[in-house]
């Protein structure tokens, strides 16, 4: 039986891919606060401060994912808030490569998570690929950083892959669940310019990306895990209103009330580029959900499709 570790595991992510892995007959286990056993799932105690990790987890693994870091839009950008989630990609990626190192394990492959943000916040027609150099801002800075300690894996007979992850749908959780709040009382509309890019895609979809990672030994290096169909802000509230069955009229929300409101972090949503993903595509990979229509209304139990 193969077997996969996750790190970050009890995450919105981290749990659906734990679910659908369980399905295709992988044995998983993931990286927790305690050591535990449920439903089949082994969590074996970590402690990403102390720099402890419990070894076995490690060499038990064929697999292994790294998800963990702290939540980019959970709160405010304090100057501490920017160290959390700096330090929490970092020191936990860099605690996995240590642990690998140090116990000699040679798992097949090493997926690590990244994020879109690697180009950084910014708005035009440029169509950003994997090749394309890094943004100037915090979210380009942090996915670099975050990306840098990943390539610490020295040992070449291990693959490894790294995903930059746009803004992942899901009715679990997330940006969605979020962003639909004001739809739901009939006060959705959109932001800014509503002219920036959202790069999105479907938790299914990213998952299945994660599996093929784990399964197609031809699968290296960086790939932008997006739908192929980039939508534009003022497009995906039109979209997203209409799958609610909401009115849509109200005037965009300017740009400078979200900047007072939620600080420097506003940049998420209120710049936004497109983002390839035919390197991906050319891999072979089939995306269930390539349109944010079919995406949304299968999110929302297919009630207006």
């Amino acid at each position: 039986m193969k077997r996969v570790l996750i790190a970050g595991g009890s995450g919105m992510v981290g749990t659906q891919l734990k679910t659908k892995l369980l399905e295709k007959g992988y044995k998983v286990s993931i990286l927790g606060r305690s050591s535990s056993k449920l439903d089949n799932v082994n969590s074996y105690l970590w402690n990403i401060h102390a720099k402890t990790i419990d070894e076995k987890a490690i060499t038990s693994a064929d697999y292994i994912i790294n998800l963990a870091g702290a939540g980019i839009a959970d709160s405010r950008w304090t100057t501490s808030r920017k160290e959390i989630i700096i330090s929490s990609r970092v020191d936990s990626t860099e605690l996995l490569i240590h642990t690998i190192k140090k116990t000699k394990s040679t798992p097949k492959v090493f997926i690590s998570a990244s994020a879109v943000g690697y180009y950084g916040a910014t708005t035009s027609d440029k169509i950003f690929n994997e090749e394309d150099l890094p943004g100037n801002d915090f979210l380009s800075k942090s996915c670099q950083l975050w990306e840098d300690s990943s390539k610490k894996n020295e040992n070449k007979n291990i693959r490894q892959v790294t995903l930059r992850i746009g803004i992942v749908l899901s009715d679990k959780g997330g940006a969605l669940v979020k962003m639909i709040t004001p739809f739901k009382f009939g006060l959705g509309s959109a932001i800014a310019t509503g002219k920036q890019y959202m790069p999105w895609i479907h938790i299914d979809d990213l998952c299945n990306i994660f599996i093929k990672a784990i399964e197609d030994e031809q699968i290296n290096g960086t790939y932008n895990a997006v739908s192929p169909n980039p939508t534009k802000n003022n497009e995906f509230s039109k979209i997203l209103a209409k799958t609610l069955n909401k009115p849509y009229w109200l005037p965009n929300i300017p740009k400078f009330t979200l900047k007072i409101a939620l600080g420097e972090m506003a940049i998420i949503i209120t710049e936004g580029s497109r983002v390839s993903s035919k390197k991906l595509l050319s891999s072979g990979f089939k995306f269930e959900h390539p349109s944010l229509k079919k995406a949304l209304n299968n999110l929302f139990n297919n009630s207006n499709s």
